[in-house]
C-alpha cells in the first residue's frame, strides 16, 4: 500500500465532506496489508496542511488480514507482505488469506458555530 496516496485520498474525502468547516477529528479503518500507524497518521497530518483539516486528530483502527496454512495448520495475522504468499511458519504456499483490504473514512468531526459536531 502506498501511504502517501492513501493519506492524500483520506484528507481529500474529509475536506469534501466538511464543506468548508474546520475538521477537528478523523476516524479511519484500514484493513489488509500491514501499515505503520505512525507513518499513516503523520502522512494524514502532512496531507492536511493548508486545508480545513490541518491539525486534525487522527484515530486509526487497523484490521490486519489473517493467513491460515493448509499444510502446517498455523493461523495468525499477516505481519508482512511475505505472509500473503507463503506461510510464515513452514514456508508452504497452500494458504488462505482472509480479511478486508478496505480503507474507510468512518467519521469526521467538524467545528460548527463554536461547538464540535459529528
Amino acid at each position: 500500500m502506498h501511504e502517501t496516496g492513501l493519506c492524500e485520498a483520506i484528507v481529500a474525502a474529509a475536506v469534501r465532506r466538511a464543506a468548508g468547516r474546520r475538521v477537528t477529528g478523523l476516524r479511519v479503518r484500514i484493513g489488509g496489508h500491514p501499515v505503520d500507524p505512525d507513518v499513516v497518521a503523520q502522512g494524514i497530518q502532512l496531507a492536511a496542511t493548508g486545508t480545513v483539516a490541518a491539525d486534525t486528530t487522527v484515530d486509526l483502527v487497523l484490521e490486519p488480514m489473517t493467513v491460515a496454512c493448509h499444510e502446517c495448520g498455523r493461523s495468525g495475522p499477516v505481519d508482512d507482505h511475505v505472509a500473503l504468499v507463503a506461510c510464515p511458519g513452514c514456508g508452504g504456499v497452500d494458504i488462505e488469506v482472509t480479511g478486508s483490504d478496505d480503507v474507510v473514512l468512518e467519521s469526521i468531526t467538524v467545528a460548527s458555530a463554536g461547538r464540535a459536531a459529528v
